[in-house]
């Protein structure tokens, strides 16, 4: 009889999965983070609001404070700064970068002028000294880096590559300034705005030798007829942009086309949900991740409540970054182990949907190693 029934069962698992059984792996090599210094507490938020917001706001979404930026900060700043973080943890060097992937949603330089031209992953590819590697943008709202990791991943498993990056730079704050200016009750289509923070994030993925190691999952979908529950455009009035989100039927829908993306996911890697030692969700509120654990608990099993990271308290909604920042804050705290599996779960309007499962591997030994 096998002394190890369990790994029998993986491998038996994996010939079945031919997308386990490809010649090329991938994995999340390292991961950088730029977080703004300046810090904006909930409460002083609110205090901005021309009309009297009849909202506890700390209470209903559980974020007690943000970072936002101050003058000399915006989206392409902190993408560059966050690119040189994630390559002082890396094995590799700017010059190893096969592909460089800007996912930023808002692309402000020199305060908040949009840019829509050249590419963000130009300009951060010059700055990294770069030049030899594929640069271009993907947006794909706040599911955006889990969007770009999936690109690299599949690129990795081709063949056709052996290293990139993947990088996002958020100054979105602005339109949690703007939406002060109409907020009045937890009714408002602008709320929603309230929770959002600043931050810049990156991460390396490459060729992974061991298919034990690595990303063993990559799902993500799309259900377009719902793009108008959330709509982001300029401001009349100002700089910066608009928000307005019907967050309740925004969150309904996710959450009830989420589980066939996740059981997907979890198909494809092989591993039963129980297996699962921390989940990452989208960071929009502590009511909505409380409210996606017991609806995933109650379809899945083995959601338990304290393998969901909540990263809310401090940073709030960090759009498309707010997985890696959680990821980053898990392995600086000591709190994941090598072996430990991780599933992020990406909710982002539009809807779209995402799953990236992965063994954490090196990851933690680079942040306790940086140089």
């Amino acid at each position: 009889m096998s002394q190890n029934p369990l790994a029998e069962a993986r491998q038996s698992t994996e010939r079945s999965h031919p997308r386990l059984a490809n010649a090329h792996t991938s994995r999340i090599e390292s991961i950088g983070v730029r977080l703004p210094e300046q810090r904006l507490a909930t409460k002083d938020l609110m205090q901005r609001c021309r009309r009297a917001a009849r909202v506890d706001l700390e209470t209903l979404t559980g974020i007690r404070s943000r970072r936002v930026c101050r003058e000399g900060e915006d989206s392409l700043s902190l993408a560059i700064d966050a690119a040189w973080d994630c390559l002082s943890r890396s094995r590799h060097r700017a010059a190893d970068l096969d592909v460089l992937i800007s996912c930023s949603i808002t692309k402000y330089v020199d305060g908040l002028s949009y840019r829509f031209e050249p590419a963000m992953s130009l300009s951060i590819k010059e700055a990294l000294g770069a030049s030899q590697c594929l640069n271009f943008d993907v947006t794909n709202a706040c599911a955006g880096m889990l969007t770009g990791v999936s690109i690299l991943d599949a690129m990795i498993r081709a063949g056709s590559i052996r290293c990139g990056m993947v990088v996002s730079g958020e100054y979105i704050s602005s339109i949690a300034d703007n939406a002060t200016r109409s907020v009045r009750t937890i009714a408002s289509r602008q709320l929603a705005s309230l929770t959002v923070g600043d931050s810049g994030a990156a991460v390396i993925v490459d060729r992974s030798d061991d298919p034990e190691q690595g990303i063993r999952a990559c799902e993500i979908t799309s259900i377009p007829e719902h793009s108008e529950l959330c709509i982001g455009k300029p401001f009349r009035s100002g700089p910066g942009a608009v928000m307005h989100t019907r967050a309740k039927k925004l969150h309904q829908e996710a959450i009830g086309h989420a589980l066939p993306v996740i059981r997907r996911a979890l198909d494809r890697s092989g591993w039963p949900i129980e297996e699962i030692d921390f989940v990452i969700p989208h960071q929009t509120s502590v009511r909505a991740i409380r409210a996606g654990t017991k609806r995933f608990t109650a379809d899945l099993g083995g959601f338990a409540r304290h393998d969901m990271v909540n990263n809310l308290e401090e940073y709030g909604n960090t759009a498309s970054t707010t997985h890696f920042i959680a990821l980053d804050r898990y392995l600086k705290e000591g709190r994941l182990r090598s072996s430990d599996r991780v599933m992020l779960l990406g909710f982002a309007s539009g809807i779209v949907i995402g799953a990236l499962a992965f063994t954490v591997g090196e990851i933690g030994a680079s942040h306790a190693h940086a140089h």
